[in-house]
């Protein structure tokens, strides 16, 4: 069986340690496992209902939503914003969220990661992300958390695929994830 692992990044600059730390995941994930980076949450306008019309989605939330109904779970990666969710991460939630009753999350196990610059790494937004996922119908797994602090400092010559520590939380963090999609379901 292969799971599949859509991964979403809250931040759009292109040497994010967050960006890396998902290129980190790409390359960590076990056997039987892809994740697969998600490409594109710039070009997706904010969520609005009047713009999401059935037959007529714009094109790059439609792409979202199909890979979104093409995975099995996901990961999800937010730096922290003013203490907060970065608001491209928050609008892949909105637009995946939608239409009512359908959410892209539904029943899907989720993991909610990643690194700030501050001493606790983004925990405010990690837990915001969180619970924005699972109101919109994701499988939150509480228990299963990274947040890195002081990402300038400790990712500033190194890639965090190349910290042994990170590297080897953030490979913990995937088997978990793919231990939950892939574990025979309980009769």
């Amino acid at each position: 069986m292969s799971v599949h692992i859509l991964a979403l990044v809250g931040s759009l600059r292109a040497g994010s340690h967050n960006r890396q730390l998902a290129e980190a995941a790409v390359k960590l994930a076990p056997e039987g496992a892809e994740v697969e980076l998600f490409e594109g949450l710039a070009e997706i306008p904010f969520y609005n209902e009047d713009i999401d019309v059935e037959g007529d989605v714009p094109a790059a939330a439609a792409r979202l939503r199909e890979a979104a109904a093409r995975t099995d779970a996901f990961l999800l990666f937010s730096p922290e914003y003013n203490g907060t969710i970065p608001a491209v991460l928050k609008n892949a939630i909105d637009w995946l969220s939608r239409p009512y009753g359908a959410s892209g999350f539904s029943g899907k196990p989720t993991v909610v990661v990643g690194t700030a610059y501050g001493q606790f790494g983004g925990v405010w937004a990690q837990d915001e992300a969180r619970k924005a996922v699972g109101i919109a119908g994701g499988t939150v797994l509480e228990d299963v958390k990274l947040s890195v602090p002081g990402s300038v400092v400790r990712f500033a010559e190194i890639h965090p695929v190349d910290d042994a520590e990170v590297a080897g939380q953030l490979t913990e963090v995937i088997g978990r994830l793919f231990g939950h999609v892939s574990a025979p379901s309980a009769a």
